[in-house]
């Protein structure tokens, strides 16, 4: 089969070549690929490489498929399925034409759902559902900081906050305003010129927001502590804040983790079936046109590894899609 093949890490060693097509073991699914979403991950960890890698490795966390093998011991899934998969970073991934995955963490998707819309919702449409609807206690809260927002995570997050009611602040670029607030933004800030703190204290009239989303790093992660109203909380996905200049008992905050890798990881069985269970939902989403998908560009096979090196920009709006077959 074909795949995009990572000779060591860096991207520079990453180019389309042969190799042998994998067999599924028990609780295993091989999927002919038909799509793969690209995401940050993607060129993050194939650029430091994981130890646990024997190379050539096949990147993608993403992938959309038809089910042409099923392991022993699958009594759910059947041969002709189509499938979505956010998989396991620590296993060979989907940049390829066949891909072995978990079926315990593959959603069945729907017949109105395209395969560009399914691979789009998994990895950053998963971390937003995580972080919104799992992780966050958005009950009787009222205002929500995205970072981000014309990101992959930022742009689903924007959309999951407003069906809660939840009035939302989110940082962007001025030429993506019109964008984040077509999603579903209420007020979008500068982050470039603008001082974020300020601007949230401005606009809640000096109580903070009462939920974070941060998509961006540690020290980001760290201001938005001055950003939180009373009780308020802090989900990262890149990185944590560092407390230590919160004096204990004042501000009181919660800090969440959402990391889907981890329940990969974990080999928790309730946590791997929540991956299965998140892109369900968000799919039924997509099915009701409550969701948009944020697809912005789909590439050909041929062009994936420029398709990450466009992510590596951090210019990219919304979700790059790459069509393993024509």
């Amino acid at each position: 089969m074909k795949a995009w093949l990572l000779d060591q890490p860096g991207l520079n060693h990453l180019h389309l070549g042969e190799t042998e097509r994998p067999t599924p073991k028990a609780g295993e699914l091989l999927i002919k690929v038909e799509a793969v979403a690209l995401n940050p991950v993607d060129y993050k960890v194939g650029t430091n490489g994981n130890p646990n890698w024997s190379y050539p490795h096949i990147l993608g966390v993403d992938l959309v498929g038809e089910v042409v093998e099923v392991g022993s011991s699958i009594a759910n899934i059947i041969t002709g399925s189509r499938v979505a998969v956010h998989t396991s970073l620590g296993k060979n991934g989907g940049f390829a034409e066949y891909a072995v995955v978990d079926a315990r963490a593959c959603a069945v998707v729907p017949p109105d759902v395209s395969d560009e819309a399914a691979a789009a919702i998994l990895c950053a449409g998963m971390t937003a559902y995580e972080a919104v609807m799992q992780k966050l206690n958005t009950r009787d809260k009222e205002t929500i900081l995205i970072h981000a927002g014309a990101g992959g995570v930022g742009g689903y997050a924007i959309q999951l906050a407003k069906k809660l009611g939840l009035k939302v602040f989110t940082t962007a670029s001025p030429d993506n305003f019109d964008w984040v607030k077509a999603l579903g933004a209420d007020v979008a800030i500068d982050y470039n010129t603008e001082d974020v703190t300020e601007r949230i204290m401005e606009e809640t009239d000096g109580r903070g927001v009462d939920l974070i989303l941060n998509t961006v790093g540690r020290d980001v992660a760290t201001a938005d502590l001055d950003r939180l109203a009373f009780s308020g909380q802090l989900a990262y996905i890149a990185g944590p804040p560092d407390t230590s200049n919160v004096k204990g008992f004042t501000l009181s905050p919660s800090i969440h983790e959402v990391a889907l890798g981890a329940a990969h990881a974990s080999e928790d069985e309730r946590a791997i079936r929540n991956l299965a269970y998140m892109a369900e939902e968000l799919m039924k989403l997509l099915e009701a046109g409550e969701l948009n998908d944020l697809v912005t560009d789909v590439l050909p096979f041929d062009r994936l590894k420029d398709g990450l090196e466009q992510l590596q920009t951090r210019k990219v709006r919304g979700k790059l899609i790459v069509r393993v077959r024509d």
